[in-house]
This record gives C-alpha cells, sequence and structure tokens, in this order.
C-alpha cells in the first residue's frame, strides 16, 4: 500500500508537521490535523500553534478549511478551484464575495516542494524502503529533524 505525505513548511523550508495517510486520501481533509499539529518553540514562551498566513495549492480550497482558518485568525492564501468559482457566480448575490487572494504571498508556495525535494536528498525516503506507514513516518522524522539541525549549525557558524 502507498502512503502520502501531508506537510506543512516554514520560508525557511523547514518541516514544521506530517501527517502521512494511505495513497488513495483526498488532500482537502488532511489541512486542519497538519495545522494542529504545528509547534513552534521560540526563545520564550509558550509553543506558537497559530501561523500568520497559511499558503496552499488549490488542492486545499473547501469551504471548510476556510472556515478554519477564519475562526482562527490566519489569513489564507488558497486560490478558489474552477468550479467553485463558477458555483458562486451561478448563485448571483447570494454566492458571497469572491476570496481574497495574495499573489505576493503564494508565489511562496513552492518551498513546500523544495522542501520534499530536501526530504528526498535521503535516498531512503526517495524510493520507499520502509515496507510499514510507521517506519517510513520514522524516517520522515529523522530527516526532517537532521535539516533543522542542519539549519540551526549554518546559523551558529
Amino acid at each position: 500500500m502507498t502512503s502520502k505525505i501531508h506537510l506543512a513548511a516554514d520560508r525557511k523550508r523547514r518541516p514544521l508537521s506530517f501527517v502521512l495517510t494511505a495513497g488513495q486520501a483526498a488532500d482537502s481533509p488532511q489541512f486542519v490535523p497538519v495545522l494542529k499539529k504545528i509547534r513552534v518553540r521560540l526563545p520564550v514562551g509558550r509553543p506558537r500553534t497559530r501561523p500568520g498566513a497559511v499558503a496552499a495549492d488549490k488542492a486545499y480550497s473547501s469551504r471548510a478549511n476556510r472556515s478554519h482558518l477564519r475562526k482562527r485568525g490566519i489569513r489564507a492564501v488558497i486560490p478558489e478551484k474552477k468550479d467553485q468559482v463558477a458555483n458562486r457566480r451561478k448563485k448571483g448575490s447570494r454566492g458571497g464575495r469572491p476570496v481574497a487572494f495574495d499573489t505576493g504571498l503564494y508565489r511562496d508556495r513552492n518551498t513546500v516542494e523544495r522542501l520534499i525535494n530536501r526530504l528526498k536528498d535521503w535516498r531512503g525516503i526517495a524510493t520507499r524502503f520502509d515496507k510499514t506507514p510507521e517506519s517510513y513516518l520514522a524516517g520522515l522524522e529523522l530527516r526532517a529533524s537532521m535539516i533543522w539541525l542542519g539549519d540551526l549549525l549554518q546559523a551558529a557558524d
């Protein structure tokens, strides 16, 4: 059985959270679980769990995801799917306002794709040697730790 990785990254291409699902699982329902796993520890105080903005691709565009972000005060940078735009327009004035979209912030969405390439630099993740999802997730977390430690060591130099 194949697995699919859903992940969150910061702008420096460092992983913030992983959710591993079956390969045929849809992307949109995994949006909230990925966000709930984010914990960023600052030098002082409790870990941050709420980013200022979230950039995601069209696969994560849904009313439920946008509602979750709105309730938490997080800015959504997610383009609308064509069928959602058409459905809203078909309803006319009852369809609501178009979704606000910041193209400048959306350009940074490629950091997730670049993080995936960084994770796949480790051959065990790229070729999927591990047979069980648990061992594959452990490999992902080990590689994520290596990425974070490498960035910390570079910052210390």
